[in-house]
């Protein structure tokens, strides 16, 4: 039986979401290129939708005809430029251009009815919120790196930046969201760093998706009150790890007072809960008040491991333990999204590419935007959940590809798509004639 794309949410039309953005952004050499900057952006977003390991791989593949008609046929890429001048086109674009292009993945989300699928605790969605580097050399470096001085002299350069993506303890999929290089002048510690680019990450998620109620999940870094408050002012729920070296004051409070419990029991762990709400923060912000929740967890095996956080949920009997399985839920960030990207064949921590501006950057979103893509359609195309189940693993999918489209002339994704989850019956043999 034949299976059809769905027309948003497979990759011709998230695809086409994303190079309609890309044209809208100002090209200055419009006129005096024959590489339109959307033909370059799109260039790069197959490289990493096909899985390339290399720039330099994905620029000797394209003289190929067979490369040519496919990246023009399912991509619509009309002319393919050269690595280097690939890089010299992206290094000066501003990163927050590229932002656009995820809005309309999540919005073909929403209009196909499949947020539904991540919905929290009346109609909440979770975000998990944290960092990941995406460069690290101790000669290669641009304008824009980070600089780690050494004690015994020398320097090293790096980029980082934060992501916020939309996860739920019952989902194997996660849709990332936006991102936020971490810059130089955000400070000297990983935690200063962090902090700071937090602010502008989770300001710019809030006017991207400015009536979407979500639940911010973090790790005890942010468990202070400068950072709630302004969880606070933009509109967000939030559970949020706390640790008893961390916030001392908080768990002689909570300890002092009267905890409620509950235990349970699910799938043969054993489950240990006790709540406070309305708790101050800590001494200097008293003002401030969370709901602070324990979970002890024993696994049949006899482990036992107990983890705390603080929420602006009220903590009851009835969903203690969903809001425990959503704030261990935020390490799907690092999981399902960081994990993946580096060990699933997208290659994240190979250099594409550094240049002098943002091309380093601008390479990293435009690799989540297809991690993206690839996200959605696992989520919601029935042709590539086909094509997923016959290859069984993500990286024989990827291979699987990679070969059909270095191998034949193909003019559909639908057609695509069949082929690797129905493979055509044929042989070759030597012609002795």
């Amino acid at each position: 039986m034949k299976i059809k794309l769905r027309k948003r949410l497979s990759a011709p039309g998230l695809l086409e979401a994303g190079r309609l953005r890309f044209s809208r952004i100002p090209d200055s050499l419009a006129a005096r290129t024959k590489y339109p900057l959307a033909d370059c952006l799109m260039s790069a977003l197959a490289m990493f939708s096909l899985k390339y390991p290399s720039l330099l791989q994905f620029d000797h593949s394209q003289e190929d005809e067979k490369v040519r008609h496919n990246l023009k046929t399912l991509y619509g890429v009309d002319q393919v430029p050269s690595d280097t001048y690939m890089r010299e086109r992206l290094d000066p674009l501003d990163p927050e251009r590229l932002q656009p292009a995820f809005k309309a993945c999540f919005s073909a989300v929403q209009r196909g009815k499949q947020l539904p699928l991540f919905s929290f605790l009346d109609d909440y969605y979770l975000v998990s919120n944290d960092g990941t580097g995406m460069f690290y050399s101790e000669n290669v470096h641009c304008e824009n790196c980070c600089i780690k001085k050494h004690r015994k002299g020398g320097e090293s350069y790096y980029h980082q930046m934060m992501c916020a993506v939309m996860v739920h303890p019952r989902q194997s999929t996660v849709l990332p969201m936006t991102m936020e290089p971490i810059l130089k002048q955000d400070g000297v510690t990983k935690n200063d760093c962090e902090r700071n680019s937090s602010k502008r990450l989770l300001t710019k998620l809030r006017c991207m998706h400015p009536k979407l109620k979500m639940v911010i999940v973090e790790d005890a870094l942010h468990s202070n009150a400068p950072h709630i408050s302004l969880l606070k002012e933009l509109g967000y729920q939030y559970i949020i790890g706390v640790k008893p070296d961390g916030n001392k004051w908080l768990f002689d409070w909570v300890n002092a007072g009267g905890c409620q419990t509950k235990q349970m029991n699910r799938k043969g762990f054993q489950y240990e809960f006790r709540w406070f709400n309305d708790a101050p923060l800590n001494a200097s912000h008293e003002d401030l008040r969370v709901n602070f929740f324990e979970c002890k967890e024993t696994s049949p095996q006899g482990k036992t491991q107990t983890f705390t956080w603080i929420t602006g949920f009220h903590i009851t009997e009835a969903n203690v333990y969903e809001l425990m399985k959503g704030a261990r839920a935020r390490w799907k960030i690092e999981n399902e999204t960081f994990n993946t990207l580096k060990t699933q064949g997208y290659h994240f921590e190979h250099n594409y590419g550094h240049g002098y501006q943002n091309l380093s950057t601008v390479l990293a979103y435009l690799m989540m935007l297809a991690f993206l893509i690839d996200q959605i359609q696992q989520l919601c195309c029935p042709q590539f959940q086909a094509a997923l189940k016959k290859c069984k693993k993500r990286t024989r999918l990827w291979e699987r590809i990679r070969h059909w489209f270095l191998t034949f002339f193909i003019d559909s994704w639908e057609a695509f798509f069949q082929c690797i989850a129905t493979p055509p019956d044929f042989r070759l043999s030597l012609n002795s004639g």
